[in-house]
């Protein structure tokens, strides 16, 4: 497939460029210091990635380890709900850790491990990556720092708790707003102090080069098996897929199954309490072109020109930019990015729950949600959702926030 002047059938080979590079946006805008370590980050990952050893052994990991492939369930009560469109789900919920965070994290734990490093370093917001690396660290034999706002340590107590069980060492950050941004500032300027003896795993596809190409390709695995699981259960390709888009890790991967075929694609960004800024953290929906954590992609502004102050109910959504590929895609329009508001997300959270016996996490329940709507509008075909994480970190703060509906 050609779309706008891209030729899908070998995007995979040519994007990123060489230099980190999809279309304008990527890169590495960071020290040289630091960027000697991401070139050996770099040199390393090129290495193994084309190793039979080392794809072997993740493969074994992702079959022994984390219990993929990870099914698809078909939502027959929800379907009936909007109509007649067919929707299912890729179950990433039922990734050991709940979900698609480990994909990733077992991929950089594993190279971490093959540099000869003694320590991974990570931001986390929802706490699901928190969560991921901690279990890659404790499989490896590894120390692990994860860095984590005020905001969301008081928001995701369980998955605190679980960082902690696991051995991971969790240092609360208060600057600033307290949330992923700040984690992630904390997180990059420790990784300064401590390179040489450590590897920063970040948590989605975001940051400086090889970062945004390294996590969408170990999160591939995720597109892969559900075009081949979803054809094999209907004799089709869906009619569209949804995914929900903060950084975009889950997305990103889920997409690259699908971007050579005749299928409409939608990133799910939250709206929030509303599109004034400050109320959301719908960067590729409200954002303009702009450099943060080291790589240019399309962002939220203050008046400043300096990352805008966001807000989502999902702790792992509200960050001020996206993944500079989803940056190119949305230029390219081969993906359409959509915003569904707080309202909007609660509700799926509980219908999906009550209908189909699917907690899922607030961050899924964006897509869900989209889903819901997009249904309703298409009459006729099937939607796949990828229901990136299940919802048991959520569950406090919902209760307490909106009761049991």
């Amino acid at each position: 497939m050609n779309y706008n002047g891209v030729d899908f059938d070998t995007y995979l080979k040519h994007y990123p460029d060489e230099n980190g590079y999809f279309g304008k946006y990527g890169g590495a805008y960071i020290s040289d210091e630091l960027r000697s370590a991401m070139e050996e980050i770099t040199e390393a990952y090129f290495t193994i990635s084309k190793s039979g050893k080392f794809i072997n052994e993740l493969r074994r990991i992702r079959r022994e380890f984390q219990g993929r492939p990870t099914p698809i369930s078909h939502l027959e009560r929800l379907s009936g709900k909007c109509g007649r469109v067919q929707i299912y789900v890729k179950r990433e919920d039922l990734n050991h850790t709940g979900a698609h965070k480990l994909n990733h994290c077992m991929g950089e734990a594993l190279l971490a491990k093959y540099m000869g490093k003694k320590k991974v370093i990570a931001e986390t917001g929802a706490g699901q990556h928190g969560v991921a690396l901690a279990t890659a660290a404790a499989y490896f034999g590894l120390e692990c720092d994860i860095y984590m706002g005020a905001v969301d340590i008081k928001k995701q107590a369980p998955n605190v708790a679980r960082m902690k069980i696991l051995g991971a060492n969790v240092i609360e950050v208060t600057d600033g707003l307290a949330t992923l941004k700040e984690a992630v500032d904390a997180a990059f300027a420790a990784y300064a102090k401590d390179y040489k003896e450590c590897i920063y795993c970040i948590g989605s596809v975001v940051g400086p080069h090889p970062f945004p190409m390294m996590v969408r390709d170990f999160q591939s695995v995720v597109g892969i098996e559900a075009r081949e699981q979803f054809t094999e259960m209907t004799g089709e390709l869906p009619d569209a897929i949804v995914a929900c888009v903060g950084g975009g890790s889950n997305a990103a991967g889920f997409f690259a199954g699908f971007l050579n075929d005749p299928v409409d694609i939608y990133g799910v960004e939250p709206l929030g309490r509303g599109s004034k800024l400050g109320d959301h953290a719908a960067s590729l929906t409200y954002g303009t072109e702009g450099v943060m954590h080291g790589f240019n992609s399309i962002m939220l502004k203050d008046e400043n020109g300096e990352p805008a102050p966001v807000y989502s109910v999902a702790s792992g959504l509200d960050y001020p930019s996206s993944g500079p590929e989803h940056a190119f895609l949305h230029d390219l329009g081969r993906v359409k990015y959509d915003v569904v508001n707080d309202d909007e997300t609660i509700d799926a959270f509980f219908t999906l729950s009550r209908l189909e016996g699917i907690i899922p996490a607030i961050e899924s329940s964006h897509a869900v949600a989209y889903a819901m709507k997009l249904a309703k509008k298409m009459e006729k075909g099937s939607i796949l959702v990828n229901l990136s994480g299940r919802g048991d970190k959520d569950m406090d703060y919902i209760i307490e926030k909106y009761g049991i509906r």
